[in-house]
Order: C-alpha cells, then structure tokens, then sequence
C-alpha cells in the first residue's frame, strides 16, 4: 500500500514517526462520458480565462478567491509551514472509551505504518496501551489543506485511524421523526421482537455488492453482443392495513426461511455419512441381541438352582422385566424341592 501522508504521532512527550496509507477501496464501476451520436469521448479542459488558452497540471496552482473576486495565491510551501502543531504530526489530545464516539461523526479511515525501525518499540507501546485501557486516541492532525480531527484504534496488530466530522459538521435530526403521535402496544414491540431474534446475526463477508455484479453482467452481455439479462420482476405489495399481521407474517417467513437451510445441511451430512451404518441399523441389531437373551429364560425353569441362578443373572444382564426374575426364581425353588423329595424317597 503506497502511503499518501508521511508525519509523527504525538503521544506527550513520545514521537512516532508513521506513515499514513488507505485502509479501504472501492470496487465500484466507473463510467466515461460520451457523445451518444457516435460514442466519441467528452473531456473536460483546464483553460485559463485570461489568455483564452488550455493550461497543463503543472502550470495549475492554488489561490484563495476574496470577497471582492482578488485571487490569493497559496503555494504548497505555504501549507506545509503552518503555525500549527498538526502540520505534519497525529497530536493525540484524548482517550476516550469507544462508544463516546457518535457513528455520524466517523469518515474516511487509515492505517498508520511505523515509519523505520526506530518507530517500532513506541508504535507497539501505544497500541497495547490502547488494547489495554479500552480506549480510543482523539486526536488532531492536518491533511489536504484542513485541520481534522481523527480517532485511533487497534485493528489486529495495527493502529487505524477514522477521520471524524468535527461536532458542528453534524446536523441536528430536526424534523426527520414522524411529528403524529403514534402508540406502540407491547404486544407489537413483542412481534418486533421475535422478528428480530429470528432473523439474527450476520456475517458481514457474507456480504457482496449484487448491484456490481448485475451491473457487470450486463457489461459482460453488451460487449459480446448478447441481450442483458431482464430485471426480474418486483414482488407484488400492497398496502399495509394491519401492522400486526403484517408483523406475525414477517416473523413466519423468517422462521421458514431459517428453517430450510438447517434441513438440507442435515440431507448432506447424512450422505456424507453414507459408508457408517445406519442409525437404525443399529436399533435392530440391539433387539436383536435381546430376543436370544429373552429366550434363554424359558429352558432356566426346568435346570437346578445353579442353572437357574445363573439364567437368573443372565436375565439381569438381558435387562428382563421384574415379573421374569421372579418366576425364574420360583422355578428354581420348585425344582431344588423336588430333587430332595426324591432322595429321600430313595
């Protein structure tokens, strides 16, 4: 990233050399302006009015215009020699907690690079101060001709810095709210509610300019001599009589919406699943393991009490209800009896 202001952090009495790059870019499509009988290109010419004649980039310079129409020319060695502090130097003037800043205020936004070796060690000092504490630097600083006010933050293991409006640039939201008295139920609030939590979060890289993409179909199409896609056609609306049910159908579609997406995942990890057994595979073989369990009590009533016990503990293992530990028991009890009548008969 090539840096577009060079300069120092201001941090008391500590100095840190940075250098100032862009933290973002746009990707939106530019157009040229033509001349739609033959498609010939219109430029715009820098002409001098004086002497009626086109100037190049280096004869053009800066000049202040007063109230009368006098030009005031300010040279570049001018500004670079302010008799401000914030010339070439972040002067850091506050730390504030982060959500002091007001969202409005926030502009432009900045990397700032430790410029050399010997900027690292109080590059890396400020950034874990500000990790630490919770905080945002506010400072002040000059670029393109301004003075400007900047916050400061951590952004992985880099300083960033967003140029912010100053307080007066923020206009006052004064008759944007609805000036009708308007009552909101609870249960209206409740439906709001629940349309909110079912929709969710987001994951902002799940985000992508489709207006870009559209737009670049029909570039696409245009330059091979094919028909642009149409614009599909707009869902039908009407107007919304009932807020509530408008409410509790939003919440409805969301729900469904969620829901799809969670089904067709499970569709795909079972098939992914495929070469594992089945899950109700498994539910047969286990009953299948208690059937010969289950059958093994019935020759138990006819053994001794030693094979009885023993059917009996095999019943436990098969899990056997109450009712067949007690006539296998009983079985037992009877067979031991009569085995003792006989030998005494004898």
């Amino acid at each position: 990233m090539r840096s577009i202001w060079n300069g120092a952090i201001s941090f008391g009495l500590v100095s840190i050399p940075i250098k100032l790059v862009n933290a973002t870019e746009s990707h939106a499509i530019s157009f040229r302006q033509i001349h739609t009988e033959d498609n010939g290109r219109i430029r715009y010419r820098k002409v001098c009015e004086l002497e009626d004649r086109e100037v190049t980039q280096a004869e053009i310079g800066k000049a202040y215009e007063d109230a009368d129409g006098t030009m005031i020319p300010i040279t570049d060695d001018d500004l670079s020699h302010l008799p401000i502090p914030t010339a070439r130097t972040i002067e850091i003037v506050a730390f504030v907690p982060a959500d002091r800043i007001d969202p409005l205020q926030m502009g432009a936004a900045y990397y700032l690079a430790a410029g050399g070796a010997q900027a690292a060690k109080p590059y890396t000092l400020l950034r874990e101060a500000l990790k630490r504490s919770h905080k945002v630097a506010i400072a002040k600083y000059a670029l393109r001709g301004r003075e400007r006010l900047g916050m400061l933050r951590v952004v992985d293991d880099a300083i960033a810095m967003h140029g912010l409006l100053w307080p007066d640039e923020v206009r006052a939201p004064e008759g944007v709210a609805p000036d009708e008295h308007v009552t909101i139920r609870d249960k209206e609030l409740d439906l709001a509610d629940a349309l909110m939590d079912t929709l969710g979060e987001v994951d902002l890289e799940d985000l992508h300019d489709e207006y870009r993409e559209a737009l670049e179909e029909v570039i696409a199409a245009k330059a091979t001599g094919e028909v642009p896609p149409e614009t599909p056609a707009p869902a039908a609306g009407g107007k919304v009589l009932d807020l509530m049910a408008a409410l509790e159908n939003s919440v409805r579609a969301a729900r469904e919406s969620r829901a799809a997406p969670d089904e067709e995942a499970e569709v795909r990890q079972l098939r992914r699943s495929a070469s594992e057994p089945k899950e109700t595979g498994t539910r047969k073989s286990t009953s299948a393991k208690k059937t010969p369990a289950a059958k093994k009590t019935a020759p138990a009533r006819k053994s001794t009490s030693k094979a009885g016990e023993g059917t009996a503990k095999k019943t436990a293992t098969a899990k056997s209800t109450a009712g067949k530990k007690t006539t296998a028991k009983t079985a037992a009890k009877s067979a031991a009896k009569k085995t003792a009548s006989r030998k005494r008969t004898a």
